[in-house]
């Protein structure tokens, strides 16, 4: 019987990984709960140009507004897995409370978020449920309600949280890597998933807050004027001394090089990242995943991150100030 799937925040790369789980799956066992695109999506479904699969691409999953929603299509068959690709925001209920309904004694628990920090609230509301973190570069946006737009590449990184964690759990994580594998995506098991966290932390970290904060797009600051280069490298070097803290030595010089080429080599005007397409939306961004939970860890350990710390006050600040507009709305 094939597994039944619950994709819960269904944006850019929740629909692209909709779209992979449907190649091998039929539509009513990929549920996914849609927002603002809800009625684009379960009108029409969805639709994808990818330089990887083709152009043109139609898919339809079940679409639904809410997780209570689908958990009553069929209260017979739980969920196999739950699929988080929401983004991790300060306000509201948080989203492990969220998905609460969905989650049975069998459920796995599969996160596709950006940042550090992420898993500790599931493991302490689901103690019992196998828990996959994954670091995801699929580079799918969202150009229109349930229209898509997918280049370059598409990869998983994926591992059990704890890296630890008891044999069913490395059982349950095996089991979404033959899935996804199964269904024509590339994915990478590791025992510890979290270097890999910490390696796309080197980009996120600096990058997003400083295109919040100045509007600009990742090229668009590099050529920005003369220092920017040696600054991103101070960042980046910020987060390599906490992920050293941590144990996590394999990050070194070599992977900031290969960060910086990456960037400096893009043409203009660069990648517009998630917290700057947010920040000019005037949604709220992912300020603790990225940035502040970064800083929490680094005073664990003693770790000096001034300029960390300084990003963290300013998009905290500019991110309540989203908040305090929407209330006097």
């Amino acid at each position: 019987m094939p597994p039944k799937i619950l994709i819960f925040g269904t944006g850019g790369v929740g629909a692209g990984y909709a779209y992979v789980l449907l190649r091998k799956l039929p539509s009513q066992n990929v549920v996914t709960v849609c927002r603002s695109n809800y009625d684009a999506a379960s009108q029409n479904g969805f639709t994808m140009d990818s330089t990887i699969w083709g152009n043109n691409l139609s898919f339809k999953p079940t679409v639904v507004r809410t997780v209570n929603d689908a958990v009553t299509l069929d209260n017979s068959v739980p969920f196999d897995y739950v699929v988080v690709t929401s983004k991790v925001l300060r306000a509201g209920l948080s989203n492990p409370e969220l998905i609460k309904s969905a989650i049975s004694r069998d459920t796995t628990i599969v996160l596709l978020q950006n940042g550090i920090g992420i898993e500790d609230e599931y493991t302490s509301l689901y103690p019992d449920n196998p828990l996959l973190s994954a670091v995801v570069y699929f580079a799918v946006t969202q150009t229109s309600p349930a229209v898509l737009s997918h280049s370059e590449i598409e990869l998983m990184h994926v591992g059990t949280y704890p890296a630890n964690a008891p044999a069913p759990h490395k059982r349950a994580a095996e089991s979404w890597v033959q899935l996804v594998t199964d269904c024509g995506a590339t994915i990478k098991l590791h025992d510890d998933v979290q270097s890999e966290r910490w390696a796309k932390l080197m980009l996120n970290a600096p990058i997003n807050p400083l295109c919040a904060l100045t509007r600009s797009r990742d090229t668009q600051f590099l050529n920005s004027g003369d220092g920017t280069s040696d600054f991103i490298r101070d960042t980046i070097a910020e987060v390599l001394s906490v992920a050293h803290a941590y144990g996590y030595t394999q990050l070194n010089q070599q992977r900031m090089d290969n960060v910086m080429y990456r960037m400096s080599n893009r043409a203009p005007p660069g990648v517009q990242p998630s917290m700057m397409a947010d920040a000019l939306a005037h949604r709220n961004m992912e300020v603790d995943a990225i940035v502040g939970n970064v800083v929490r860890l680094a005073q664990q350990k003693n770790v000096n991150v001034p300029i960390l710390r300084t990003f963290y006050m300013l998009v905290r600040a500019l991110d309540d100030s989203f908040t305090r507009s929407r209330r006097s709305a």
